[in-house]
């Protein structure tokens, strides 16, 4: 997921944001704009400056920059590097800067998003915010739209004014399909299941989906009918066959299936 993640990542920033100009943060923005303004290529300075923010990490965070960050920050910045060396690229794909924009959006956050779903980050400004935070009051998110927010400032000054709005509309777009992103990566179904059919169900659950159940018997306030009441949750590609395999066992079940955007525990994701 790491690996996949980088690629994207690199694909979009590549092929889509450094033809561009598009200038929408991180190290990718800076170098970016260094490339413009020096005869250095921009994947030589994303490649540099990650190296840098690295060190820096290490210097004022310790472990805290984490072993994970240093592999995507590397194999990104390779990856990027070597789509340089084998693809040059004079001028955009396309003569359609918005639709080369939607794509530059989409790979990065989608990229960006397997990453930080891995417990990692590509390195970068995610670093830099970090290092604010540590000697400013500012929480993480805050640090971290302030520092994208002058790199993609310097969109206007470098390239122009259309550069620097669509550096601009990107920085916000991408912020919310990232989170967008996560949130479905995590999307789990949280099953009440209130029937006759405890045994068979549970056995099921625990045996076919190899998730935990809880039970408790209650009674319905209308018929006076003692029922169990099944408590799981489950992964969102597994409740179709929940739901269908119970309504199999107990056709006359009460189910009710509801969204949950994440699961922490046994199974699932850790604290």
């Amino acid at each position: 997921m790491m690996n996949a993640g980088c690629l994207l990542l690199a694909v979009g920033v590549y092929f889509f944001k450094i033809p561009n100009g598009f200038t929408t943060g991180g190290v990718s923005g800076m170098g970016t704009v260094l490339g413009k303004i020096t005869p250095i290529s921009p994947a030589a300075w994303i490649w540099i400056l990650n190296i840098g923010l690295l060190l820096l990490g290490f210097l004022f965070l310790g472990r805290q920059t984490g072993a994970k960050t240093v592999y995507c920050s590397m194999f990104y910045s390779a990856l990027t590097y070597l789509f340089e060396l084998f693809f040059p690229l004079s001028a955009p794909l396309t003569d359609q800067p918005f639709l080369e924009l939607a794509y530059a959006m989409l790979l990065t956050a989608i990229g960006s998003a397997m990453i930080f779903n891995n417990g990692a980050s590509s390195g970068g400004t995610d670093i830099a915010a970090l290092i604010l935070k540590k000697f400013t009051s500012l929480d993480v998110g805050k640090a971290l739209l302030v520092v994208d927010f002058l790199v993609a400032a310097t969109s206007f000054i470098v390239f122009d004014i259309r550069i620097g709005l669509f550096s601009f509309m990107g920085l916000f777009a991408k912020a919310f399909i990232v989170d967008g992103v996560i949130e479905s990566f995590n999307t789990c179904k949280y099953f009440i299941v209130i029937t006759t059919k405890r045994k068979e169900i549970s056995e099921y659950i625990m045996g076919t989906l190899h998730h935990g159940v809880t039970v408790n018997t209650v009674v319905g306030e209308f018929t006076g009918e003692e029922k169990s009441m099944i408590h799981t949750v489950c992964r969102r590609m597994e409740a179709i066959r929940l739901r269908n395999r119970v309504r199999e066992l107990d056709p006359h079940s009460f189910i009710i299936i509801t969204t949950s955007s994440e699961i922490i525990g046994r199974g699932f994701r850790g604290v």
